[in-house]
């Protein structure tokens, strides 16, 4: 069990260095605007380029996982990731208007992204059993909260040398981190199952059959946090530049706010959920509710350089009430030969939240404050008691799957 656990910390630096694709890049959006000579729209779909590519690639890089492995997947994703971080960087270095290009090497980027984490979280759920998953599931999750939270910091320090320098940053990162998963990860026996693809496309409907009320539930509650924390987080960096004259490491840091909140209330909801065995639907209704409300109060407070990350901060514990028991739901919902498809449809609609979240926001900006965050705080609201009352608890979890 100790192995394993270690193993899962190994894992978790593949979640942790994902999220610093899109939220490295959060608090510089000012600057990228001001550089690149771009709108608020468009700096927004520095976002979108890298998480839609990442939600179209991941169902295929799941289903080839379920096929060849977990490893032989994530070890090449990784060098794609960085890849794209160095076509973007070098695109802006040395050419006169690298805005498209630099989209292009977050496009790569994206599709690298697809092969780390959901696969990362399908391995995860591989090495336990349904009893023990949760709290792996709260690790990774904490892990992908951290990344999110020390991310606005390093991003803000990275910068401090040159804007572009943050593509370069993501190589240098993603080659130790394959290096450990290859060394250091051992992939369980009887995870692979070479079946045609017509029989997995089957195998995968059935089990949509039986729990795909529940599934579809759980992927939007997903979808719909990321969705919110990512249009927040992408305005948020210009209230606290413009209302408050915030910028570099301070504004990092106070972006971090709602992450850290996020990560450790991850960390603590995976153990509470692990020791409980149940309260699922309950964490991520309360999650959402808290959401719900933080996104209420945030246009009435975006003046008060005291309420304003308290509540960022409301809004990261919504967040970390809700994913740990989604992503627990997830990957005990299936046998093992077809849980890296369905935590990658699952992680796919989670990157389409994100893709969303900084355009939508950008649309929704212009009836207003008020009218952006009031509609998000609605979302949150509906989807968590739509998620609370159509998704069945113990059929999700009785999957039965000895890891």
């Amino acid at each position: 069990m100790h192995k394993k656990k270690n193993m899962v910390f190994i894992l978790s630096t593949v979640p942790f260095l994902m999220v610093l694709g899109n939220s490295m890049l959060i608090p510089e959006f000012p600057a990228i605007k001001s550089a690149l000579n771009i709108t608020q729209f468009q700096v927004g779909l520095l976002i979108t380029f890298f998480s839609a590519p990442a939600a179209l690639a991941i169902p295929f890089l799941g289903y080839l996982s379920d096929r060849v492995g977990r490893k032989v997947i994530i070890i090449p994703a990784l060098i794609f990731y960085g890849l794209g971080g160095v076509v973007s960087g070098l695109s802006a270095a040395f050419i006169k208007d690298p805005y498209f290009i630099i989209l292009t090497g977050r496009v790569i980027q994206g599709i690298g992204a697809a092969g780390t984490a959901p696969i990362a979280m399908a391995l995860a759920g591989d090495l336990f059993e349904t009893g023990e998953r949760s709290e792996s599931m709260g690790i990774l999750e904490a892990a992908n909260g951290m990344g999110k939270v020390i991310s606005p910091i390093i991003g803000s320090a990275v910068a401090l040398i040159i804007w572009y320098a943050l593509f370069f940053s993501y190589a240098l990162l993603a080659l130790p981190i394959a290096l450990l998963v290859w060394f250091f990860v051992e992939e369980p026996q009887g995870t692979v199952e070479k079946r045609p693809f017509r029989q997995y496309i089957a195998a995968l409907v059935s089990i949509f059959d039986q729990k795909g009320v529940s599934l579809l539930f759980n992927f939007l509650g997903g979808m719909v946090v990321l969705f919110i924390l990512f249009g927040v987080l992408s305005f948020s960096s210009d209230i606290l530049e413009k209302n408050f004259n915030l910028r570099g490491i301070i504004k990092g840091m106070v972006l971090s706010i709602p992450l850290l909140t996020m990560s450790l209330t991850a960390y603590f909801t995976g153990l509470y959920l692990k020791k409980k065995g149940k309260y699922f639907k309950a964490s991520y209704l309360a999650g959402l509710i808290i959401t719900g409300i933080a996104m209420g109060i945030l246009p009435f407070c975006c003046r008060s350089m005291v309420v304003y990350p308290a509540v960022l901060g409301l809004l990261g514990i919504g967040s970390g009430l809700v994913l740990p028991a989604v992503n627990t739901m997830v990957t005990s919902a299936t046998q093992s030969e077809q849980r890296g498809g369905v935590t990658s449809l699952y992680n796919g609609l989670r990157f389409i939240g994100v893709a969303l979240g900084p355009p939508a926001f950008s649309l929704l900006f212009s009836g207003g404050l008020f009218t952006m965050f009031v509609a998000g705080g609605v979302l949150a609201l509906v989807s968590g008691i739509l998620g609370f009352l159509f998704v069945n608890e113990a059929a999700i979890l009785g999957a039965g799957d000895p890891a």
